[in-house]
């Protein structure tokens, strides 16, 4: 069985048993957390979609770990003009191990 979630604005399909990582959200490791934008549900040959929403179907997920990404370094330059411009940035996300999917 698998289904297609969203959340942060970003698409997953995810499997039970499964780790993803995603934006970050506001909760504390070990804690259960319910996704309820499931928008296709699917198992063998039987799909489930959406419009946008499957009614009544949700996906259990514990939080294993909270954390930040490998640093992006945008660095900016213009030769002859003394123009030097380097930021970094660490985007911070929260590991969800996939407990169950109920329909």
């Amino acid at each position: 069985m698998f289904a297609v979630i969203e959340t942060g604005g970003k698409q997953f399909q995810v499997e039970p048993g499964q780790t993803i990582n995603v934006d970050r959200l506001p909760l504390e490791v070990g804690d259960m957390v319910t996704l309820e934008r499931v928008l296709m549900i699917g198992q063998d040959e039987q799909c489930t979609l959406g419009k946008p929403l499957v009614e009544g179907a949700r996906v259990i997920a514990k939080v294993a770990a909270q954390g930040r990404m490998r640093k992006v370094v945008a660095f900016k330059y213009h030769n002859k003009e003394r123009l030097r411009h380097k930021r970094g940035h660490r985007q911070q996300f929260t590991r969800l191990l996939i407990d169950r999917i109920e329909a």
